[in-house]
């Protein structure tokens, strides 16, 4: 009894003839992983690991405008409560739609794919400019 390399017994065949274990063997038969050849190709892992960069930027950009709006409503009522000045009730508002803005636009990323959650990543981001402009820099 002879065994080949993968550890099955030889049934006295020669490697050209037909066997049930040596399809695995054939570089022409059918592969498990040939399916999955066309889906991983360079150049669109790389358009996906863009699109799972700029999704998780803009995810992260999201989270920051939320922040930034907890601060403002914060020192608002601290401010109102201790007789300081704080930020008006524009500014309040501003970041409150940008919130709102930003977290529909992030979600609407984070379940599409291609062209629709990049533009929706470009809303977020442009949202968190004209934000910061208006209100924090301006």
């Amino acid at each position: 009894m002879t065994y080949d390399n993968s550890g099955y017994e030889n049934s006295g065949y020669d490697n050209n003839s037909y066997d049930a274990y040596d399809s695995y063997q054939d570089d022409d038969a059918y592969d498990y992983d040939d399916r999955y050849d066309d889906y991983y190709d360079a150049p669109v892992a790389k358009q996906w690991a863009l699109i799972r960069g700029l999704r998780a930027l803009s995810g992260t950009v999201a989270a920051g405008i939320v922040v930034l709006t907890v601060v403002v409503v914060a020192s608002a009522y601290l401010g109102g409560n201790r007789g300081f000045p704080g930020p008006g009730t524009t500014s309040i508002t501003a970041h409150i739609v940008a919130s709102v803005v930003a977290l529909a636009a992030q979600i609407f990323c984070d379940r599409r794919r291609g062209i629709a959650a990049v533009a929706a990543s470009v809303v977020v981001l442009a949202t968190a400019g004209v934000l910061l402009v208006t209100q924090w820099w301006g």
